[in-house]
């Protein structure tokens, strides 16, 4: 593998109680819970899943989990975490300590950014029979922002912080909600407090024809993955609305849907945006155990499948010329979305084990 390619990986920080969980889902709630009940849905569909030699760790609890996981992401080729950020607005965060944690234990030796995921959180999505908004991602104005920045600042500043270009990396999931005047105020704020800057990144939610650098970003996390998923699951072209993703689910009420690994990532080719944009690969996906029926799954991935799909990454950012090449995963361990890397009881290390190229 060339050498300035690096892997990095979403971070998932669900895996510990906080209050908002125990009252929407009941107390004790964490990532594990829909996993540990997770019912196999159709022949051959392997549910549940189990981890392999972490466990099913607490992140708040688990002696030196992050330690742990660090360790074992770095002696398979990872070259950094970036943990989903949670601001709401008004100073309304959640699942945020892991990442305190990690910034005062300077011994979790591993290199990390943040996305903000700026999304409202829907009951669909995490296991309800209707769209009802849990909580709402809002944008307060100025004042806000301006505390979002003094929050982020010391990770910022921390020495394992990603940076591009001397500026430290910031992922953007939702890009085209970003409110006007964003990535100007943090710029700003970043030249005064002696940073070079932050290297805006949009995740891979958008589209890549999208004009991003207008928005100020520089950068892309491929959308191609996600325009193909819509046409592939609900027949639409352009990016998908929830309205009609969730008339769509609500049909298929009695059946996940169903995609065959190796025959739709076939279909997918990469392509540039207006900004650096860099390749995402999934090593399954099955969210069943969180939607059940309501959910879809990639049939037949396997660690040799999902190396092939790093090969076709590493062969497109290689060609690019840009400050730095990045292949992002989704993701280290997103469990009950049935994307992860972490070890399990079916394929051992074999996902991590695809990334020595």
């Amino acid at each position: 593998m060339p050498n300035k390619i690096k892997f990095l990986a979403y971070y998932l920080p669900q895996f510990h109680e906080i209050p908002e969980n125990d009252r929407w889902w009941g107390k004790g709630f964490t990532e594990w819970t829909n996993v540990k009940k997770a019912k196999p849905l159709f022949k051959g569909h392997q549910q549940p899943i189990e981890p392999g030699e972490l466990g099913y760790y607490d992140l708040l609890h688990t002696p030196d989990i992050q330690k742990n996981q660090a360790k074992l992401a770095k002696e398979y080729g990872l070259q950094g975490f970036i943990y989903y950020q949670y601001w709401f607005g008004n100073g309304k965060m959640l699942l945020e300590k892991p990442a305190e944690n990690m910034l005062k234990d300077k011994s979790i030796d591993m290199p990390f950014c943040f996305c903000w995921a700026n999304e409202t959180w829907k009951g669909i999505w995490h296991g309800l029979d209707n769209p009802d908004t849990l909580i709402e991602q809002t944008y307060p104005g100025e004042k806000d922002y301006i505390n979002y920045f003094n929050y982020l600042l010391p990770f910022f500043k921390d020495e394992r912080y990603i940076r591009i270009d001397e500026k430290p990396l910031f992922v953007i999931y939702d890009s085209v909600a970003l409110p006007a005047g964003f990535i100007e105020l943090f710029q700003n704020l970043a030249l005064r407090n002696n940073l070079k800057g932050i290297y805006f990144m949009a995740s891979n939610r958008g589209h890549n024809s999208y004009d991003y650098q207008a928005k100020g970003f520089e950068a892309k996390i491929s959308g191609d993955y996600n325009v193909l998923l819509d046409k592939e699951l609900f027949k639409i072209k352009n990016p998908a609305f929830i309205n009609r993703i969730v008339k769509k689910l609500r049909k298929n009420s009695n059946r996940p849907m169903i995609l065959d690994y190796e025959n739709f990532f076939k279909k997918l080719h990469y392509t540039n945006s207006n900004v650096e944009t860099f390749p995402m690969i999934l090593p399954n996906w099955d969210n069943t155990p969180r939607s059940k029926y309501k959910g879809f799954v990639f049939a037949n991935s396997s660690p040799i499948l999902f190396k092939k799909e790093i090969q076709k990454a590493i062969k497109f950012v290689a060609a690019q010329s840009f400050k730095e090449k990045f292949v992002v995963i989704k993701s280290w361990n997103e469990w009950a979305e049935g994307n992860y890397i972490e070890p399990d009881e079916k394929e051992g290390n074999g996902f991590l084990e695809a990334l020595n190229i």
